[in-house]
């Protein structure tokens, strides 16, 4: 490879609070290297349709504590879906040979991806069918890309559901009533079970596990049993009752470019099938307040090792590779090893934790 001396930068998928850190980590580590960057609009839009800054010390001067993305961001898939022999594969559109053309006329030598499963996914595609050198970084709220113990975004968001639990207890206690919270999590329940824990939720319904109402009415009554007179049942978008088969409340006919039925919905539900029952229910949906706000200190500090390790393994000429935070180390894991296993499940050990303070 040519000596290093462009980088392009893209943010894809859902936003989170940490991304502009690590867009400013990688444009200050690639300025000591005299190497220039290239930020991308609208995640894979950006290089579709030509679209791109110049990164500077100036322009990433005061963005590290901001939520969102400076380089806004989008579900742009230059890939399509298509059956085969039986089996689902990605085939490249047109738009491939954009971003190719693109990345060729601006002569951007490496590019670095932040984004989730699917913005990693095309990523991984155009490293092994076009040879773009790619360095991935994992950012999604839902920590459920594998190979890494924690993805950009997931600790200020789980900041956020800690606090609104904190916020509703009070007023579930004086009014008596059931709160259903509703957070995020379409394939699994890092969310939910991490913030019900720390905010003190009675019941956690993920994805990993199918749930019954009875259960959850069986859990309630038996803290009315005990004089608690309020519970907090604290689902993920992406829990399954039984009473639907095991599948998820989803929104009918909405599907992204990814090919993601779009969920949502599970909270409000519930709150039927229990008012059913004779419960008194009330539901708030954090949904996209989990998103934003500003990072925390935990997520400014991984941003910032992120976006330096991937600079660093662009300079070793690691390409095909994910930066990732095994228990205290920076690591560079293959990215279609990290996309084999993903989306992560949550860890037993959490599942294990919650059942020990008597929480479902």
């Amino acid at each position: 490879m040519p000596e290093l001396k462009r980088i392009g930068i893209l943010t894809g998928g859902g936003d989170s609070a940490g991304i502009n850190a690590c867009i400013r980590a990688i444009v200050r580590r690639a300025a000591k290297e005299g190497l220039e960057v290239w930020g991308f609009r609208d995640g894979w839009r950006g290089p579709i349709d030509d679209e791109a800054v110049l990164l500077s010390l100036d322009s990433v001067s005061g963005i590290l504590p901001q939520g969102g993305t400076i380089l806004g961001t989008s579900r742009t898939n230059p890939f399509r879906k298509v059956q085969k022999g039986g089996k689902t594969v990605w085939e490249p559109t047109e738009k491939v040979d954009r971003i190719l053309h693109t990345l060729a006329k601006r002569e951007v030598q490496v590019l670095i991806p932040i984004g989730g499963d699917d913005t990693l996914g095309v990523a991984w595609r155009l490293f092994e069918q076009h040879g773009v050198k790619v360095v991935g970084i994992p950012q999604t709220i839902d920590n459920d890309v594998a190979g890494t113990d924690y993805s950009l975004g997931f600790h200020s968001a789980l900041s956020v559901v800690t606090e609104a639990l904190d916020r509703l207890h009070t007023t579930a206690q004086s009014h008596h009533r059931v709160f259903i919270v509703e957070v995020m999590g379409r394939d699994a329940g890092w969310i939910a079970v991490l913030g019900g824990i720390a905010g003190g939720g009675d019941v956690i319904l993920v994805p990993e596990e199918a749930f019954s109402v009875d259960e959850v009415l069986e859990r309630i009554q038996e803290r009315y049993a005990r004089g608690r007179t309020f519970s907090i049942v604290v689902v993920a978008e992406g829990a399954r009752p039984v009473e639907l088969g095991g599948k998820p409340v989803a929104q009918e006919g909405k599907v992204d470019s990814f090919g993601h039925i779009q969920l949502g919905g599970v909270g409000y539900w519930l709150a039927d099938r229990l008012r059913e029952r004779g419960l008194e229910c009330r539901v708030v949906v954090l949904g996209h307040l989990q998103r934003g706000g500003i990072a925390t200190s935990f997520d400014r500090l991984l941003a910032t090792r992120f976006g330096v390790a991937a600079v660093e393994f662009a300079l070793q000429g690691k390409f095909g590779v994910m930066v990732g935070l095994r228990g205290h180390d920076i690591v560079a894991i293959p990215l279609g090893e990290a996309l084999s296993q993903s989306p992560k499940p949550v860890d037993p050990v959490f599942l294990k934790l919650a059942r020990a303070i008597g929480v479902r």
